[in-house]
C-alpha cells in the first residue's frame, strides 16, 4: 500500500522550498502521496526554543553554500530573498485556507516563486496581493482568508500538531511514526516512503 508523506512546510523557509522542489520525484519513484501541512515556523521556534541557523553567523553562512549546492545539484532555480526574514503569517493562512481544493497547488507554486525564485518582500501586502495576480489570483478573496478565525485557529493547530509530533523546525517530514528533519534528509524520507 503507497505511504504517505507528511510535509510540514514554511514559504519562508528556503530549504522547505528545496524540499517542495524535490518532493514530485520523490513521490513518483515510491507511489506515495504527499500531503502538504503549512505550519508557522516562528511559532515552532517559540514552542522548542528553537531559533534560526542565521542567528549563529558561521551557520548561516554555511548553510547558504549547502543550499546552493543542492540547487545547483537539483537544477533548482533559488535566489536569496533580499528581504529575508519574511513575516509568513498572512501566506501560511492563505494556503491553510486553500488546502484540500484545486487552489492549493498552484497558490502554492506561486508564492514560493515569488520568495525564492523572483524573490520580492511577499511580507508587504501590495507586493503579495500583486504577486497573487500575477500567479491569475484575484488577492481580496485570499488576502481576506487570512483574517478568518477559523483558518488562523486551523494554522495554529497544524502548527501544535507539528510541536506535539517533535518537530523543531522546517521542512519536517513524517511517514507513518518516523520523523525526518531538514531537505537534505530526503533520501532517509524516499527510504521510509519506498
Amino acid at each position: 500500500m503507497p505511504k504517505t508523506i507528511e510535509f510540514l512546510f514554511d514559504v519562508g523557509s528556503p530549504t522547505s522550498y528545496l524540499a517542495h522542489r524535490r518532493l514530485p520525484a520523490i513521490a513518483a519513484r515510491t507511489g506515495a502521496t504527499v500531503e502538504h501541512i503549512p505550519v508557522l515556523l516562528g511559532g515552532i521556534f517559540k514552542a522548542t526554543g528553537n531559533a534560526p541557523p542565521g542567528m549563529v553567523a558561521a551557520r548561516g553562512r554555511w548553510m547558504g553554500i549547502d543550499m546552493a549546492r543542492y540547487a545547483a545539484r537539483e537544477n533548482i532555480t533559488l535566489n536569496h530573498n533580499p528581504d529575508f526574514p519574511i513575516n509568513t503569517i498572512t501566506m501560511m493562512r492563505m494556503l491553510t485556507a486553500a488546502r484540500g481544493t484545486a487552489d492549493f497547488a498552484p497558490l502554492l507554486e506561486t508564492i514560493f516563486a515569488a520568495m525564492w525564485q523572483a524573490p520580492r518582500n511577499m511580507g508587504d501586502p501590495a507586493l503579495l496581493a500583486a504577486a497573487l495576480a500575477a500567479g491569475g489570483f484575484d488577492p481580496a478573496p485570499w488576502l481576506a482568508s487570512a483574517n478568518d478565525p477559523e483558518i488562523k485557529g486551523a494554522l495554529a493547530k497544524a502548527t501544535e500538531y507539528a510541536v506535539s509530533r517533535g518537530a523543531f523546525g522546517a521542512p519536517t517530514f513524517f511517514v507513518g511514526d518516523e520523523f525526518f528533519f531538514g531537505q537534505d534528509r530526503l533520501d532517509w524520507v524516499e527510504a521510509a516512503a519506498a
